[in-house]
């Protein structure tokens, strides 16, 4: 099945609405690139839901809390409560650096991508959530990045120090760099990430 959903469709329109304005250079390039990749579904078969981690209990409170940090994000944590009964969370393996709570503290939801709501090889638009206490370990993968960060939280880039963007930033992530993220002893980590899987050149 090729058609989106409307909850699907309006959620692609809220996040564009938000982030087109917010990003600039290789980030707004980017979005651009993956707005017009996304004028054409892929394959939306709705993933089978599974029982989420524990760690899924941070989600709804970090999603209130990035409302009310920043009223602009309003519709779209709205879009994504709407598509919370599709997600389907997944830990990943640990890795250098990453916090010997991690396994049991942090997942991954895919909403366009491969096992998410849209299967599709050449977009990936996905959520990381992490406990309050968790690092994420460094990991680098050759397509470019944008986050949206939902939450209080650090990241860090290549050799760089830590840096907080805050709720309802943007920052872009080069292909092949190291970066990594973790969250604040008190409070969860959201992001939203957006990968360019197959750029063409």
């Amino acid at each position: 099945m090729t058609s989106r959903s409307t909850e699907l469709v309006s959620f692609l329109r809220t996040l564009n609405e938000f982030l087109v304005p917010r990003v600039s250079g290789n980030a707004q390039k980017l979005v651009g690139r993956i707005d017009r990749k996304l004028a054409f579904p892929g394959q939306t078969k709705g993933p089978a839901r599974i029982s989420p981690p524990l760690v899924c209990t941070h989600l709804f409170p970090a999603l209130t809390d990035a409302a009310n940090s920043d009223s602009q994000l309003s519709p779209l944590v709205n879009e994504l409560r709407t598509l919370e009964p599709s997600l389907v969370w997944r830990p990943r393996t640990a890795g250098a650096g990453a916090s010997a709570n991690f396994l049991n503290d942090h997942a991954n939801a895919m909403i366009i991508g491969p096992g998410g709501i849209e299967e599709r090889s050449d977009v990936w638009i996905g959520l990381s959530l992490l406990a309050p206490g968790t690092r994420y370990p460094d990991h680098n993968h050759a397509p470019s990045e944008v986050y949206l960060v939902l939450s209080p939280g650090e990241f860090k880039q290549a050799g760089g120090a830590w840096f907080s963007p805050g709720v309802g930033k943007t920052f872009y992530n080069s292909p092949g760099i190291l970066h990594a993220m973790r969250s604040t002893p008190d409070e969860p980590l959201l992001a939203l990430w957006l990968l360019d899987v197959e750029r063409e050149e």
